[in-house]
């Protein structure tokens, strides 16, 4: 099986500016998740799709291809994961190079490991699945969450039933943690989602599940991985 590995990294962050190339532990954020894609035997081609000529260069200077810049339209805040790997796949098609499956690996996940990613692709491969995704077990339970009325009253915010069960009785949720989305290419064109049916979950650890959106974000991936050492 022939798997493309898709690094998105648009140029603009609102939240961290230059987000993508900030050093974290000594290198450039984007560079974490080329190492680990890099590393992984089960990956065949690697690439960067970015809008910025900085991003590119940090890139190829890693040895991962970025064969165009995107798009301006593909750059903009509404454009979506889905629209940028069908640019990438009509890309790779018109110069003859065909893959079975599509990994999109997010850089905003630095902590996600080789190990995981060949762990994704096991999983696909056992499962004779469509896509495989990775999830992380939820830090609070959603059953403890509701939405606010206008005037804060908490009325009813919680169940009866669930107000009378302990914490550590309480069904474990998890949520979709962003680091690995893995899918079948066929599957992937036809249906535009990295969720299609006969989907299964790889589940990772909450220390490799770190994404960075924010500031404080990037604060806790530099502890996490300094912790670890």
């Amino acid at each position: 099986m022939k798997i493309l590995a898709i690094i998105p990294a648009r140029g603009g962050s609102k939240r961290l500016p230059r987000k993508n190339i900030l050093e974290l532990c000594g290198k450039p954020l984007i560079q974490w998740t080329i190492d680990a894609a890099l590393n992984c035997s089960e990956i065949d081609t690697v690439m960067v799709s970015t809008d910025c000529r900085e991003i590119a260069d940090v890139a190829r200077r890693q040895g991962v291809e970025v064969p165009y810049l995107r798009s301006p339209e593909l750059s903009s805040d509404t454009a979506s994961s889905a629209d940028v790997v069908i640019d990438v796949i009509e890309y790779y098609k018109s110069i003859g190079k065909h893959f079975d499956a599509i990994m999109l690996l997010q850089p905003t996940s630095p902590l996600r490991s080789a190990s995981d990613i060949k762990n994704a692709v096991i999983l696909f491969n056992e499962k004779k699945a469509n896509a495989v995704v990775s999830v992380a077990e939820c830090d609070h339970s959603p059953l403890w969450c509701n939405t606010l009325s206008d005037d804060l009253c908490m009325d009813n915010f919680i169940p009866d039933e669930v107000k009378k069960l302990r914490s550590q009785d309480l069904p474990t949720y998890y949520r979709l943690n962003g680091a690995i989305y893995l899918v079948d290419i066929k599957c992937f064109c036809e249906y535009r989602t990295f969720m299609p049916q006969n989907t299964y979950s790889l589940i990772m650890n909450k220390n490799s599940s770190i994404d960075i959106d924010d500031r404080l974000d990037f604060i806790i991936a530099t502890a996490v991985h300094e912790n670890n050492e």
